[in-house]
């Protein structure tokens, strides 16, 4: 039998509550135990800005211990108005990357990136069944009453297993192939 420490373990860095609850859940339905939150304390800076300024450190953090433990760093971040490229670009290029002398992620290293487009809450909208466009904030609809863990829970067992649906958020399309930076031996 395994020990803990060689079970997975990862990190999630994140911009909110919400963002945390969905991966965790998500994660946790694809065998990972071992979850670390690093998120933005509420009312302290923007999400998006935190995720931005940690984002180097974090990696750093990985690399430092990727040879000896089995780990993974998950970062979650709303794209807002931005692109999910421009999002990953402005990650590798922030100034706590160049300050810290950290090469962008490679692609053999467990750091996935998921960049919901516009927010989180497209993701929850779409696995509730609804059609959704990537432009349009559905943030209101999901504020109060609404487990983010539910849709994710969802999105795995019920949804990822068959494919994703043509029609499902490209940036849904895209944490499915980040996901698979995931996998462990």
């Amino acid at each position: 039998m395994k020990s803990n420490r060689h079970k997975p373990q990862v990190v999630i860095l994140c911009e909110d509550i919400r963002h945390y609850h969905f991966a965790r859940k998500y994660l946790r339905c694809h065998g990972f135990k071992r979850i670390i939150p690093k998120i933005c304390p509420k009312g302290r800076s923007s999400g998006e800005q935190y995720v931005r300024t940690h984002y180097a450190a974090e990696v750093k953090a990985y690399r430092s211990q990727a040879n000896y433990l089995h780990i993974a760093l998950v970062v979650v971040i709303d794209a807002d108005l931005k692109s999910i490229d421009e999002r990953i670009t402005a990650l590798n290029e922030s100034q706590k990357m160049i300050e810290l002398e950290q090469a962008p992620r490679s692609e053999t290293e467990k750091i996935a990136i998921f960049v919901p487009a516009r927010n989180i809450e497209t993701w929850i909208h779409y696995i509730n069944g609804n059609d959704c466009n990537e432009t349009e904030s559905y943030k209101i609809l999901y504020q109060k009453g609404t487990s983010p863990s539910q849709f994710a829970e969802k999105l795995a067992k019920k949804i990822c297993p068959q494919g994703l649906p043509e029609e499902a958020p490209s940036s849904l399309y895209h944490a499915c192939n980040e996901l698979n930076r995931l996998q462990v031996d």
